[in-house]
C-alpha cells in the first residue's frame, strides 16, 4: 500500500528537513507552499519532495485540500512542518496500512512549549485524525483549526505519538498567538459571531482556568503556567479582535 505524506508550508526552513527525514518510509511527499522566502522550497525539493507553490492563501483547510488532491498514495499522512514521526509510530503506521481495520486513524500528539514537553493542560494525548485512506476523508474549509472530516468508514486510534515542536521560544509563541487569534476572529466574524470587551475578558479568564486548573496544567510546573497564560492571551485577543471587527462593520452602516 503506497503512502503519501502531505504538508503545507510557509517559511519553515527551520523544520522542514527534519520533518521530511522522519517520514522517509513514505512513497511520496507533497508540499504546498504559500510564498516561502527562507529556502523552504529549495530544501524540500533537494530532499525529494514534490513542491507546489501557490500565490494565494485560502486558509488552512482549503490549502491542505490542495495538497490532498495532489497526492497519489492509497493512504494519506497529514503533517505540519514542525512535527516528527518517531520510529515507534513509523512501525505502527506501516503495520496499520498493511492490514487496516478502519478508514482513518487518530494519532496522539506530544507537544513542546519553549523546550518543555507538556503532558497536561489539555495538550496530551491530543488525539487528531492524521492518517486516512485516500477518498475517505477531506479537510474542513475552516480558515484555522481545520479538521479532517471522515466521510466513509470508521475511525480508529494508534498508540504511538507524533512529536510536535509547536513553540520553540517566546517569539514563536507571540507570533503564533497573533496569527491564530486574527484568523480565529475572522472566522468567527464570518460565521456571524460578535463580541465585546467584557466577553473577551471572560474568555481569557476561562481559558486560563480550563488549562491550568481543570485540565491540571499545574502538574507541568512552570511550563504549565506559561501554557495557561498563553491560552488566556490567545483567547482574549481573538475575542478582542472580533470586537474590533464588529465595531468596524457597524461604523460602515
Amino acid at each position: 500500500m503506497k503512502l503519501s505524506v502531505i504538508i503545507i508550508t510557509k517559511n519553515e526552513s527551520a523544520h522542514i528537513q527534519e520533518c521530511l527525514d522522519s517520514v522517509r518510509f513514505a512513497n511520496e511527499w507533497i508540499i504546498v507552499d504559500s510564498g516561502s522566502t527562507d529556502g523552504t522550497v529549495e530544501i524540500a525539493r533537494a530532499a525529494g519532495a514534490t513542491v507546489i507553490q501557490t500565490a494565494d492563501w485560502p486558509g488552512f483547510g482549503p490549502q491542505k485540500n490542495r495538497a490532498l488532491d495532489a497526492a497519489q498514495g492509497d493512504w494519506i499522512l497529514s503533517l505540519d512542518a514542525d512535527e516528527r514521526i518517531p520510529d515507534a509510530l513509523r512501525d505502527e503506521i506501516l503495520a496499520t496500512i498493511k492490514s487496516p481495520t478502519h478508514a482513518a486513524y487518530a494519532l496522539p500528539r506530544l507537544s513542546s512549549f519553549c523546550g518543555h514537553f507538556i503532558r497536561h493542560a489539555g495538550w496530551y494525548p491530543d488525539y487528531i485524525v492524521r492518517l486516512f485512506k485516500r477518498g475517505s476523508a477531506r479537510f474542513s474549509d475552516d480558515l484555522v483549526h481545520e479538521r479532517i472530516v471522515v466521510k466513509q468508514g470508521t475511525t480508529g486510534k494508534l498508540a504511538s505519538h507524533i512529536v510536535h515542536y509547536s513553540y520553540l521560544d517566546d517569539e514563536s509563541v507571540m507570533h503564533k498567538m497573533n496569527h491564530y487569534s486574527t484568523l480565529g476572529a475572522r472566522q468567527a466574524h464570518a460565521a456571524g459571531k460578535r463580541s465585546g470587551l467584557g466577553n473577551a475578558i471572560v474568555h481569557g479568564i476561562s481559558a486560563f482556568l480550563r488549562s491550568y486548573v481543570f485540565k491540571r496544567g499545574f502538574l507541568d510546573g512552570r511550563a504549565g503556567l506559561m501554557v495557561a497564560i498563553s491560552a488566556a492571551e490567545s483567547s482574549y485577543h481573538k475575542y478582542l479582535k472580533l470586537m474590533l471587527l464588529t465595531e468596524a462593520q457597524q461604523s460602515k452602516k
